[in-house]
């Protein structure tokens, strides 16, 4: 069954449709300096209007990117609570979504 709203994509090949926060969390905490360095969550089509990113960085914590062409939105935060990373993406998307 596809993404009714959106599909996360980590750069180790996990995939989630429709992920909850609690998932977004997980794919966040997973995420390491090597070989899963990234996390996208993005609309399941062709040329998506929106997406967001989550990216370790080397130096600790972790790069978000929200953009949105729609919009006009592109926002680059670095954080280092994911509860808060996983929270404040998912009223970002239920936005998206709605």
């Amino acid at each position: 069954m596809a993404a009714e709203y959106y599909c996360a994509d980590s750069e180790n090949g996990d995939h989630i449709d429709d992920p909850s926060e609690d998932a977004l969390f997980m794919l966040i905490g997973d995420l390491d300096g090597t070989g899963n360095t990234f996390v996208v969550i993005q609309p399941d089509e062709d040329d998506p209007a929106w997406f967001a990113s989550v990216a370790v960085l080397d130096e600790g914590g972790y790069e978000v990117v929200r953009r949105d062409t729609t919009r006009r939105e592109h926002d680059v935060i670095v954080e280092t609570d994911r509860d808060r990373i996983a929270g404040d993406l998912t009223k970002w998307l239920a936005a998206r979504a709605s």
